[in-house]
């Protein structure tokens, strides 16, 4: 199986690693006090995560300096990221739940699937996209299917509309 980027961090960890990214694409470089805003933590905490990022060659990091990913940290923060981005769009496009539940939940669950897994997600949302069994339609069914507590009488109605649109396109 493989394995993600960050595997030898820490959730919280990768967490960091993740805000400093966003930091930097933000304004170039990260400070303590940012990471520490961002975060909802103490600015002892972050000191305590920025050695350990140091440490382990993520960041280049001098106490009351800025924080800047180094290329070993900017490819694993990148990683960490795309698998936030690729998750929160499938909660929240897919699944349709709200956007802040959405983010929650991308936080939570990036931490645990790893770069197969993910690209393998990536991959089946294309699909679900672009095939012409599914796409928008069958989305939104999705979705109504879910509002309508699971109706059997609206999957009845919604598979006779199917019928009736590939009919149409065999014709």
């Amino acid at each position: 199986m493989a394995s993600a980027p960050g595997d030898e961090l820490s959730s919280n960890l990768e967490d960091y690693l993740e805000t400093i990214y966003h930091l930097e694409k933000e304004s170039r470089v990260a400070r303590a006090k940012d990471i520490a805003e961002r975060l909802g933590v103490s600015r002892a905490s972050v000191t305590g995560a920025l050695k350990t990022l140091g440490d382990k060659g993520m960041i280049n990091y001098e106490p009351y300096s800025y924080v800047t990913l180094t290329k070993q940290g900017q490819g694993i923060a990148s990683e960490i990221d795309r698998r936030h981005r690729v998750l929160k769009g499938f909660f929240r496009d897919f699944l349709k739940l709200a956007p802040e539940v959405s983010d929650a939940n991308a936080c939570r669950v990036e931490h645990a699937m790893d770069t197969e897994a993910i690209n393998r997600l990536v991959d089946f949302l294309a699909f679900l996209e672009e095939c012409p069994r599914t796409g928008p339609e069958w989305l939104e069914s999705f979705d109504n299917y879910c509002r309508d507590r699971k109706s059997p009488e609206r999957c009845r109605s919604c598979m006779e509309s199917c019928l009736e649109r590939a009919s149409k396109l065999d014709s």
